[in-house]
């Protein structure tokens, strides 16, 4: 007879909590947090519906994947977030019921703790669960001791557990207040009538192609689990400590810059591979859900399958280098001109950038340099031109392949040609109407400091060419410079009769009325009238903010006489001054973010 291999059983919980779990040191962190266990917590006391535990019906809540441990624990494969989550709820009706005067439930310190015997007859303390990875210290240790006061979490999944535990807790005041008898109730419902199907395998390998087959379409899971699961399935055991290690340390890369790891994932898999050849993709660009489908198909294109750590270290490297990135910073950890510029635009939330500048990681500084500030002024067209967020995702991982093959200056020279400059050229009108109607509250604060920052530097280096006084934009956007407003946002009442009447009520946040200015000179113009403010721009150091009030006079036919020469210096300061003074904005701007005139019809 053919030994079983697989074994199913539908449990209850006070069964299932008779025996005793570790979840492997390979297994993801617990990621629950509030929404998840308040939904599991509020689905099961909905079932029994404020009504008698004994006749209520019984309820089922999902599977769990084990195979035999050491010493008689049992693995966890499957089912961790929901089995710890229904440990801490043991431990919190526990604490609840003793806050209230009372003695718990006479099983549930059995449910949480006991002694084994081994084959030896020594004895062994154990908690009914155990979780093995680093990230988790002992904090279901201090949970189910009741230890927790003063914990302050080190780390993410310490501070899901803490909070998994504090919900329970607030759960069962808010829903049974004191009411000890209507928490013994639910505990006594929750233990009893809720069960789970306990899938038990031989040996690791079938508990994680079980795991796979549950988990096929992301039900619980995300792609970044499953990822994780196929790797191991692919790897030898003796391998399993090492590609633990790689991918932990890739996954606290990528929550060292706060990132989501679906869309690391995505812009891996978008900047690595031609996705227009693949099978699942659609027309170069990945959705979230399709994400573990398509690195199911294409194992051969991945390479997972022969060298599941070396795909685990790829992606390792790579999130080393999007950190980077993100940070203005280059494959070394320097800091790059043009990545800090990026940096600047995007804030904390654009990403989109970075499948091109992946795709490009290949390229010799020279190269990456000019792909680096092609992909800034594109962007900023994007941006400022308030271009569909999904039309340039498409266009940069549609685009990411042919980068991938570049080799020379020639070829990124004609993917210049090909790509950027014609949808710079498609969007030029729009860039105009853009400026010339640009208000500054109408964008991010570090965008318009990003904005004004590169218009003054641009003058800057017309004028002095590129030093390290010139050629870092964070010097222009750091602490030492003010936003100002030329015509006050609150102007004394010089200002206002000096400026006259205006049909603009938010004439004030016209690109034409800011400019940057140093911080001390920002601070000693208040809300003073234009008059007053032309002597203390005078003293600026920098062009753009002395062109207001002069053309800055070096000699003739100097470097700094053309840089200068098509700002007019204004002798007043009124709505028409704004309007002149923003229409050359405009038009420096093109200069600026290097945008062709609008491409024939």
């Amino acid at each position: 007879m053919t030994e079983q291999t697989i074994q199913s059983h539908d449990v209850k919980l006070a069964d299932l909590f008779q025996a005793f779990y570790a979840v492997p040191d390979y297994q993801r962190e617990f990621v629950w947090e509030t929404d998840e266990v308040e939904q599991l917590l509020n689905d099961i006391n909905a079932e029994l519906g404020g009504g008698d535990a004994l006749t209520a019906p019984e309820y089922f809540i999902g599977s769990v994947v084990v195979c035999p441990g050491a010493d008689g624990v049992m693995d966890l494969i499957d089912g961790q977030q929901r089995m710890t989550t229904l440990f801490v709820t043991l431990c919190a009706v526990r604490d609840r019921v003793r806050v209230l005067g009372s003695d718990p439930p006479g099983a549930i310190d059995n449910q949480i703790a006991a002694v084994s015997t081994d084959a030896l007859g020594r004895d062994h303390f154990r908690y009914r669960l155990e979780l093995q990875y680093e990230d988790s210290g002992d904090v279901l240790v201090d949970i189910a001791e009741a230890n927790i006061d003063g914990n302050t979490p080190s780390t993410r999944s310490i501070a899901n557990i803490i909070n998994a535990y504090n919900t329970a807790l607030r759960f069962l005041t808010r829903e049974f207040d004191d009411n000890i008898d209507a928490i013994r109730a639910f505990y006594g419902y929750l233990t009893n009538k809720v069960k789970l199907i306990r899938i038990q395998t031989e040996n690791v390998a079938k508990a994680l192609k079980i795991f796979e087959t549950i988990n096929d379409r992301g039900v619980g899971l995300d792609s970044m689990d499953l990822l994780k699961n196929l790797l191991f399935m692919k790897a030898n055991r003796e391998d399993f400590q090492h590609l633990k290690e790689v991918w932990k340390e890739m996954q606290d890369t990528i929550f060292s810059i706060r990132e989501k790891p679906l869309r690391f994932l995505r812009y891996f898999i978008m900047s690595r591979y031609d996705l227009s050849t693949s099978t699942g993709a659609d027309r170069g660009v990945l959705r979230e859900d399709e994400i573990y489908t398509w690195l199911s198909r294409n194992e051969e294109l991945c390479g997972y399958g022969n060298d599941p750590v070396g795909f685990a270290r790829e992606l390792l490297s790579t999130a080393r280098l999007y950190r980077n990135f993100l940070r203005g910073k280059d494959e070394a950890g320097d800091k790059h001109r043009f990545l800090e510029n990026l940096q600047l635009l995007g804030g904390q939330a654009a990403r989109q950038h970075l499948i091109l500048l992946l795709a490009g990681r290949h390229l010799s500084d020279n190269l990456f340099s000019k792909l680096a500030l092609e992909v800034e002024d594109l962007f900023f067209v994007y941006v400022i031109t308030r271009s569909n967020t999904r039309d340039f995702e498409r266009n940069f991982a549609n685009w990411a392949g042919e980068v991938r093959q570049v080799e020379d200056e020639a070829a990124l020279d004609r993917i210049i040609e090909k790509r950027f400059v014609p949808a710079k050229s498609g969007l030029s009108t729009r860039f105009d109407e853009a400026l010339a109607g640009f208000y500054g509250d109408a964008l991010q604060f570090y965008r318009l400091k990003y904005v004004l920052a590169k218009l003054t530097q641009h003058i800057e280096l017309q004028a002095y060419g590129e030093n390290e006084s010139t050629k870092w934009l964070s010097r222009f956007t750091g602490g030492g410079f003010d936003v100002e407003h030329i015509y006050p946002q609150t102007p004394c009442e010089a200002a206002k009769m000096e400026f006259g009447s205006f049909a603009d009520e938010n004439v004030t946040q016209r690109l034409g009325n800011l400019v940057l200015v140093e911080e001390p000179i920002n601070r000693s113009l208040g809300n003073r009238e234009y008059s007053y403010k032309q002597g203390v721009y005078g003293q600026s150091q920098l062009l753009l903010v002395r062109a207001l009030v002069e053309r800055p006079a070096v000699g003739v036919r100097t470097q700094i006489d053309r840089a200068v020469a098509d700002l007019d210096p204004f002798p007043e300061w009124n709505e028409g001054a704004i309007s002149k003074r923003q229409d050359g904005l405009a038009t420096l701007a093109r200069s600026v973010w290097h945008v062709p005139p609008p491409r024939a019809a």
